[in-house]
């Protein structure tokens, strides 16, 4: 979508730059939450009308979308509209910390070979048995797989119990490092460990 360039101020670029101005308000709203097109006009030290032609392609392309914002008092007109990142919209930066993920893990093996990657991997994962049985004895309703799913969702990885004709079937919507997991299995040879042993 392109701009006027009477719709611009100092924070942002005509043209070329509008992929970059789109980027810094969707990080906006990644770093301060649901926003209005005016707190991110000043924010930004854009234009409103700038900013909600950004937001317009950014709806337009997933990464975001709108709802009621939530106000103290209700003025005349239109109600004012928060703007929230969707999940396609987080992926974009968590490519990002993927990117930078697997750099450090190859640093890492390079320089620390296979132990040091599985020594971080086993790091990384002891918030399982740290949390497990906090969140145990805080919920002694809950069955293991139950606190087993609540640990891990305070992680990002969005778990969930099913019932099975032969249990508890513990599933996680969403897995932080899977992309850099395909590189570097040990992380889920490390999660699959820590989970048997609290189970």
């Amino acid at each position: 979508m392109e701009f006027d360039e009477t719709s611009l101020r100092s924070g942002d670029q005509p043209r070329g730059g509008d992929q970059t101005t789109r980027q810094r308000v969707a990080r906006s709203i990644l770093v301060n939450g649901a926003s209005t097109a005016v707190a991110l006009a000043e924010r930004l030290d854009l234009t409103p009308a700038a900013v909600r032609r950004h937001l317009d392609q950014l709806v337009e392309e997933g990464a975001v979308e709108s709802r009621e914002a939530r106000t103290a008092t209700r003025g005349r007109g239109r109600p004012a509209r928060a703007f929230v990142l969707t999940e396609r919209g987080r992926e974009g930066f968590d490519q990002q910390y993927d990117d930078l993920a697997v750099q450090a893990l190859r640093f890492l093996s390079e320089t620390g070979g296979d132990d040091a990657v599985r020594e971080f991997a086993e790091r990384r994962v002891g918030f399982i048995e740290e949390r497990f049985g906090v969140v145990e004895a805080a919920h002694p309703e809950l069955t293991p797989a139950q606190v087993l799913a609540r640990v891990l969702s305070e992680e990002g990885y969005a778990a969930a119990v099913r019932d099975v004709p032969v249990g508890e079937q513990l599933c996680q919507q969403h897995c932080p490092v899977s992309h850099v997991a395909h590189e570097f299995p040990q992380l889920c040879e490390a999660e699959t460990a820590a989970i048997g042993r609290v189970l």
